[in-house]
């Protein structure tokens, strides 16, 4: 069963999708006339300076909480096992390519939110839903592709987003502190219960909180073994830039490989494509797509090239990549390396926070879909049996699970590039009156403060 999910894995993963979804990163950076470069600093101003406007604007969350729940859901052990599993594969040059991922998945993310809030519908309750399922039915008119879309996305919830991370948990407790799985399980289960049974808004609330602590946690470690070694950095930085081009890290040359796994775990990390943080940006109070579309794309820059730099870099820099470690355990070692048992505690403590972040971003993705394929009344059942996973997940082994999860988070990817490409005027169009709007009110708030 393994050998034949892993072969589906591997070509559902294969070139052409990875094509698909850079490629598609590449054309809507030029429709878009390289958005993403010019207006960072103005999306990251965005991001933590919440505008006046939305407060009174339509929503279930700030914008500010909806980055949250995103980068909640994005930030998990992909940054710490992803990251490790590319530069083992893919030598240090996989860093690289990760990079390249990013700064073009920035105009996909940007894309997705954008059309995720234009397409948003409100229920009978006033709550907000969207994203690629209601932007392919009602924005491309294929409502076949919104389906198969919400059934990968509510099935993909439970592996990538659900029990391979409680697994990931126990594992690290268990290893670290001998902490007993169903301890870690049971434990798990009602924290994770305790925030998702809320719904969206108690999830934005605890990721609002949470999520600046856990990234921080993670990079201040980070960084500090960076200024402890900053002579090395030059030299780390070259390799990963020469290897890059030549795959010579690898032994066998094979720069093909190094591509590869510097997109595919790339993509892993930061979910650009896959068309599930914009189910988060459709919550948010906002008055333009575009304005919460430029907040969502800062997610990108946050974990791709922040905090997925600072582990290739670590790694690169241990040079331990070759000794027959991979995943967390190659992370902690070089971690280790530098700051001792200190290192592989923030390891460690990352899997764990980043973890159970996903879990908490995931359910909601997930029980959106589910609603989208039945109804908002499904929305308590799907709640409790992902609250259930968790404790299943924790005590498992997943092999299966992961393997199955890796081929839906590729199908989930198909259908909403399909949407992006068939929908990019519509994009354009939206991000020319908002950044019309953004040049009104900065002159506005020149001419109050002269």
């Amino acid at each position: 069963m393994m050998d034949i999910i892993e072969a589906i894995s591997g070509f559902v993963w294969g070139p052409p999708t990875l094509i698909l979804i850079v490629g598609t990163g590449l054309y809507l950076t030029f429709r878009l006339g390289f958005l993403q470069f010019r207006t960072l600093p103005y999306a990251l101003k965005l991001a933590f300076s919440p505008a006046k406007q939305d407060k009174k604007s339509k929503g279930d969350i700030s914008h500010y909480e909806a980055l949250t729940t995103a980068m909640a859901a994005t930030i998990g052990t992909g940054n710490i096992v992803g990251v490790a599993t590319a530069v083992v594969l893919g030598g240090p040059g996989a860093v690289f390519w990760m990079w390249i991922s990013a700064l073009f998945g920035m105009a996909t993310k940007y894309s997705e939110a954008i059309l995720a809030v234009k397409y948003r519908v409100e229920n009978s309750k006033g709550q907000m839903s969207g994203g690629p399922m209601y932007y392919l039915e009602k924005g491309l008119n294929a409502k076949w592709l919104g389906i198969i879309f919400a059934i990968f996305g509510s099935i993909a919830a439970f592996g990538i987003g659900n029990m391979v991370q409680s697994n990931s948990v126990s594992d690290a407790l268990q290893g670290t502190f001998n902490v007993p799985t169903w301890v870690t399980g049971i434990v798990l289960t009602i924290l994770v219960g305790l925030v998702i049974l809320g719904g969206i808004k108690s999830i934005g609330r605890i990721t609002a909180f949470f999520v600046p602590i856990m990234a921080l946690f993670y990079i201040i470690g980070g960084l500090i073994i960076m200024v402890m070694n900053i002579d090395l950095i030059p030299g780390v930085v070259g390799l990963i830039f020469e290897d890059a081009f030549t795959g010579s890290a690898i032994g066998g040359g094979i720069l093909g490989t190094v591509i590869r796994y510097g997109v595919a775990r790339g993509v892993f990390s930061n979910e650009a494509g896959l068309g599930s943080a914009p189910i988060a940006a459709a919550a948010a109070k906002t008055d333009y797509p575009g304005r919460q579309a430029l907040v969502s794309m800062t997610q990108v820059f946050i974990d791709t090239i922040i905090v997925c730099s600072i582990t290739g870099i670590t790694i690169v820099m241990a040079d331990m990549y070759q000794g027959g470690l991979d995943g967390g355990d190659l992370t902690a070692a070089s971690f280790a390396a530098f700051l001792g048992d200190t290192g592989g505690y923030i390891v460690t403590f990352g899997i764990i926070l980043f973890a159970f972040s996903t879990l908490v971003g995931w359910s909601y993705y997930g029980e959106k879909c589910f609603a989208y394929l039945f109804n908002d009344k499904a929305i308590p059942i799907y709640r409790v049996v992902f609250v259930l996973a968790v404790l299943y997940g924790s005590m498992e082994k997943l092999d299966i699970v992961w393997g199955i999860s890796d081929i839906m988070n590729a199908l989930m990817a198909v259908p909403n590039l399909i949407g992006l490409l068939g929908l990019s005027g519509v994009v354009v169009y939206e991000t020319k009156k908002f950044l019309k709007v953004a040049k009104e009110e900065k002159e506005q708030a020149k001419a109050e403060q002269g």
